[in-house]
Parts: C-alpha cells; structure tokens; sequence
C-alpha cells in the first residue's frame, strides 16, 4: 500500500538513521542526484530501489519519483534523509490512511532538531508539509518561494497529528550559509503558481513582500513572539541563522534592482 521515496545527495552521514526508523514491510525509493559519498552504497545494502536524476528542485524531483520510478502502490511517503518519522505513524497509516477515500494528500508536521536538540519554541509550530500522496491524483509544483514544493489547491487535504523530526542542523555553519545564499536567490520574488495550496505562513510572505522590515521581524517572530528564548542558546542560533537568511534575501533583491537598467 505504501513506498517510502527518499531524495538525497551525499547524505552518508543522514541516511543510517533515516533507514533504520523505515518499518522493513515498506518498500524504498532513493532519488539520488549526484552523491559522491556512501549514500548509494548505504541505500542499496538496505535494499532500496535507486535512481539518479540530476537535482531540478524539490517539486520537479517528487514528480520524478512519482512518474519514473516504477512505484505501483496507490500511497508515497516523502521522507528526507535528515528525517525521521515515528512508529505511530506507520501504524496510523495502516489502520486508517491506507483505506481513506477522501483525502489525496496529508499535511505532516514536522519538529525541529538543531545540532540534535529539539526546538520546541523558535521555529514557530505547527510547520506543515505534503508529504503522504495518493500517487494516481497528486502532483507537485513549485510553491511562493520558487524552491520548496506544494500539491493543487483542488487537492483533498487532510491533517496529521503526528509529527516527524527533522534534524536539519548539525553545526556546520559554513556550509549551511553556502546553501542558503542559493535558496535566498530563488526566493528574491514572491510568486505563487497558479492554482497551488498554500499555507498560512505562505499567505502573510507573500503579502509583506520584500522590504527591509522583514529582517528584524523575522528576529522578533522566532525569538520573541514564538518563544525561541526559551530554548535557550539553540533558540537564540536559530533565530539568528534566519534572520541572516531574510537578510541575504532582502540584499540580492536590492542588488538585482541596482543591476536593472533604467529607463
């Protein structure tokens, strides 16, 4: 009834625990786009299924697994390497998502693990995220940000309770900065296609735009108004790893404005 589609790229490190929290009743698909490390090896001693396509972006690679790999059971499970879900929701799944006719897509949330401490505070919960499909109705597009995914508004939705853990910071700052001034360039204008969901938190982004306001009210929202204070030094990191994000964004808009020839 279910595959678990993996999307991955030099995860080596990720991918252990990510597997060993996979139920074994589960078939896997890893989507790989270029690893140079062990992550393939480590991905076909578990047994999974591998294929390789060059990174197009999250939507455009979900569609890749979802069209290319010859998966044939009705549901798909997105799951990163940098997480991991828990066993309540497999269960949920075979005793009540596996068999529904009313919903296409299920809204996961997700917690937030940095350098393995759980944020309870700063990111601001609930996050929601598409991650269990009904493979023969569900695509993806690119969502507001012009990086991340959503499924059609025409979507039936539902919304789990049950959340996974995403351990998306290690400590590497170098390298996380790296990654994002690619993701803040994709984010420079906000356009939401045609037709997507979107979230709440989408709603009010794409609403206030992009001004240098943003900066300082992305601070005060993890680190004030959601708390992030009370996750102590970790709350004060991520807020302040964010707030340099929003930063970054705000000044290749800028420089792209400055480059504009006038009229």
């Amino acid at each position: 009834m279910l595959t678990v589609v993996i999307l991955a790229c030099n995860e080596a490190a990720n991918l252990p625990r990510c597997l060993a929290a996979i139920p074994e009743r589960y078939p896997i698909v890893m989507v790989d786009s270029g690893s140079s490390d062990d992550t393939v090896a480590i991905a076909e001693r578990r047994g999974c299924r591998v294929y390789h396509n060059p990174w197009p972006g999250f939507a455009e690679q979900r569609n890749f697994a979802l069209q290319q790999c010859a998966i044939e059971t009705p549901w798909v499970l997105f799951v990163d390497a940098d997480e991991i879900y828990p066993p309540l929701f497999y269960q949920q799944f075979d005793a009540e998502w596996a068999t529904s006719r009313d919903m296409d897509v299920l809204m996961v949330p997700s917690v937030l693990y940095l350098r393995g401490k759980r944020l309870k505070y700063a990111p601001g919960y609930p996050i929601y995220h598409p991650r269990l499909v009904r493979r023969e109705t569900v695509g993806f597009v690119r969502n507001h940000t012009g990086h991340g995914e959503a499924v059609l508004a025409s979507s039936r939705v539902a919304t789990a309770d049950i959340a996974y853990q995403h351990y998306f910071y290690h400590g590497e700052i170098v390298a996380w900065m790296h990654k994002h001034v690619g993701k803040a360039a994709q984010e420079i204008e906000l356009q939401p296609t045609a037709g997507a969901l979107m979230t709440a938190r989408g709603r009010i982004s794409v609403w206030l735009g992009r001004c240098w306001l943003r900066i300082p009210a992305r601070f005060a929202y993890h680190y004030l108004l959601r708390g992030g204070f009370l996750d102590g030094a970790a709350g004060l990191e991520f807020a302040l790893m964010f707030t340099w994000y929003e930063a970054t964004i705000y000044l290749q808009a800028k420089a792209g404005r400055w480059a504009e020839p006038s009229a």
